[in-house]
């Protein structure tokens, strides 16, 4: 039995959709994301050429692209709670494949810098409304169902570059954002076949605040604001890891690329199985067990992680100590948001604008914080994530003392 009843929705049963096609094609939304960030990767340098400038400015679209997508999550989160969800998803998967479509065909720098902004932007209108329905969906065992579309959206940024590596086999940089556009077209299309929910047909499920009232009854919702925290810093333990990773293992234990994207995909395996784990036993402990129980558990393995460093012990102890970590900061990052989303029955969209603009707010502190205590060894890294997880569990500690 699920001892987390922080809520009441409808439960699987009472949703007239094949959750084999639900789960994937709401993965594949959300996945839109990451594959706008990392299917172009490989083809930077050629980008650059075509529009005669250097790739650090090419690479700024990284950075615009998160900035819009931050500034739309803000934006169509509480749009999605008023207006629902599905008239959200249609906007973002529209924009998106119109925007990717017009970015296939432009020929300077400034104005590819600014569709990325406005791709990200109205991209956002898509993905803020998944959790939601995932919520709907899952009713008490959201946590269950996150994981599922986490389990299956971690293969976008695994594969994505190899993917872009291989579409510039066959073409020119614009062919990415040609498949972009066919990517997106083709779930709207199944959008508007397959995806109708009880929510997006009962007006009475959606929220009748503004725009800003939506945030002020997120912010203001009695135990919320511990839980969102324990995400936020959930979240900066894994961009500590994927801003330093590459340094570590290949400056700092000399290992080669090959070498290096081996290690970087066991881990995102450790990811995959903790949420293979978490969908399994999720439903019996609970999203607050589950949470405080993969925090203790991160807390010993990011305590092992400090210590090998320290000793300067070989590669292999620091990969011993990692792969569990990553699991165990998994299990935590969907139980967080889980538990956060159970204690809204009409402000999910914007609880998730909330959680994901802090979360990539927090994130980029990141790659200042590990300059600031620069070292040349993974010192730095490994304290910072486990000072994350040191912090979650004191937000749990005192949200258990709240709660009592």
């Amino acid at each position: 039995m699920n001892s987390d009843p922080i809520s009441k929705t409808p439960s699987t049963p009472e949703i007239n959709i094949n959750l084999a096609l639900l789960i994937p094609m709401l993965s594949a939304i959300v996945a839109i994301t990451p594959l706008a960030i990392d299917l172009y990767l490989p083809a930077m340098a050629t980008i650059a050429s075509s529009f005669h400038t250097d790739i650090t400015m090419v690479q700024q679209s990284l950075s615009i692209y998160l900035a819009g997508y931050a500034v739309g999550m803000l934006t169509f989160g509480p749009l999605a709670d008023r207006f629902g969800r599905r008239p959200l998803v249609i906007l973002g998967l529209t924009g998106f494949a119109l925007t990717s479509l017009v970015l296939a065909f432009v020929n300077n720098i400034e104005l590819f810098l600014t569709l990325r902004f406005v791709q990200a932007f109205i991209g956002a209108a898509a993905t803020v409304v998944v959790p939601g329905y995932i919520k709907e969906v899952y009713g008490e065992n959201t946590a269950k169902g996150m994981s599922y579309v986490s389990l299956i959206m971690m293969l976008a940024p695994l594969i994505a570059p190899s993917i872009g590596s291989l579409i510039l086999e066959f073409g020119e940089w614009h062919l990415i954002f040609f498949i972009l556009s066919f990517y997106a077209f083709a779930l709207l299309a199944l959008v508007f076949i397959k995806l109708k929910m009880p929510s997006d047909a009962n007006h009475a499920l959606r929220s009748q605040k503004s725009f800003f009232g939506a945030y002020a009854v997120v912010f203001t919702k009695p135990g919320v604001k511990l839980h969102i925290t324990s995400g936020v810093l959930t979240s900066f333990a894994f961009f500590c890891y994927l801003t330093a990773s590459p340094f570590v293992y290949m400056e700092v234990f000399g290992l080669d690329k090959s070498l290096f994207a081996l290690l970087f995909s066991t881990n995102v395996g450790a990811l995959m199985l903790a949420n293979i784990i978490n969908t399994r036993i999720v439903g019996k402990y609970g999203s607050r067990r589950m949470l405080r129980a993969a925090t203790i558990l991160a807390t010993f393995a990011g305590c092992a992680l400090l210590s090998v460093n320290l000793l300067g012990l070989s590669y292999h102890y620091t990969v011993a100590a990692l792969i569990p970590f990553m699991g165990f900061l998994g299990i935590m990052s969907v139980n967080a948001d889980a538990i956060v989303l159970m204690k809204f029955q009409q402000e999910t969209g914007t609880a998730t604008a909330v959680i994901g603009t802090l979360r990539f707010g927090f994130g980029a502190l990141a790659g200042p914080l590990l300059a600031l205590f620069y070292t040349g060894t993974a010192v730095p890294f490994s304290a910072l994530m486990l000072g994350a997880v040191i912090l979650v569990g004191i937000c749990q500690f005192a949200s258990r003392k709240t709660s009592n």
